[in-house]
């Protein structure tokens, strides 16, 4: 029971992370469609990372350069994972029309003038949001970190339970996950972990920032339906940014108004 569910574990971190696995794991598309439920352990991972790299880069440098570094620490120990997601679908939303041309440009490895600009304006918008908050208190700042990243991907998941996978290509690297949804049990477990670090720092803002950065995860997913009939990894990794992105803004504007 424990080796089985240890094994889940290592497969979302080896997919999601350069983090290097110590052996051999093995692989079927059962292992992967349930190691979903780990997804927001990841956020554990990257969001640890981020806030240690953080705490410890504000003795040596000010808030905004540590903040540039924390930020580096997330791309790197994911290989841009989700960010690489975000400009495929910037790309191919923006530059094609119809699903058929959307999907051509969403698996095309170049990145078009809409990738960048997307994914420029969105690490932008995540420092200038983190940048705000860090002069309010390092405590705050940490726990926003940590639960904006275990939050996003919590929400990333969820779009697997509640739409269609559309890529039918065999090398599509989210392809086994999607192939069968989780059971509720696993979505419940997932919940749990994500909500675990809210009890800890006791703040209504994060339950209403969950809430709100959720509603953009609806909105997302009813845009990529109404376009391509479901969802993408891409549109996953899309989710995941927005949704952080979201967190940050949540609740840097309710701090204002405590």
């Amino acid at each position: 029971m424990i080796r089985r569910e240890l094994t889940y574990f290592l497969t979302a971190v080896m997919f999601f992370t350069r983090i290097p696995i110590p052996y051999k794991l093995p692989y079927s598309s059962e292992i992967m469609n349930k190691s979903q439920k780990y997804f927001p352990a990841i956020g554990y991972l990257v969001g640890g990372m981020a806030i240690l790299v953080y705490w410890a880069a504000t003795y040596l440098f000010s808030a905004d350069i540590a903040i540039v570094l924390s930020m580096v620490s997330t791309v790197l120990l994911t290989g841009a994972f989700h960010e690489d997601g975000f400009t495929d679908v910037c790309d191919s939303f923006g530059g094609g029309y119809g699903k058929e041309k959307i999907m051509t440009i969403m698996k095309d490895s170049r990145i078009g003038a809409y990738g960048v600009i997307g994914i420029v304006l969105l690490l932008l918008l995540k420092f200038l949001a983190l940048n705000s908050i860090a002069p309010l208190s390092t405590t705050f700042i940490l726990a926003v970190m940590l639960n904006g990243h275990i939050t996003s991907r919590f929400h990333a998941a969820t779009a697997i339970y509640t739409h269609k996978y559309v890529r039918d290509t065999d090398d599509s690297k989210s392809k086994p996950m999607a192939n069968q949804r989780p059971s509720i049990s696993s979505l419940l477990f997932s919940l749990v972990l994500t909500l675990i670090p809210y009890i800890l720092f006791d703040s209504w803002l994060f339950i209403i920032a969950f809430f709100v950065s959720y509603i953009g995860k609806m909105y997302l997913t009813m845009y990529f339906k109404k376009h391509i009939g479901g969802y993408t990894g891409d549109c996953l990794g899309t989710i995941q940014q927005v949704c952080e992105v979201l967190f940050y803004l949540t609740t840097l504007t309710l701090w204002k108004f405590m």
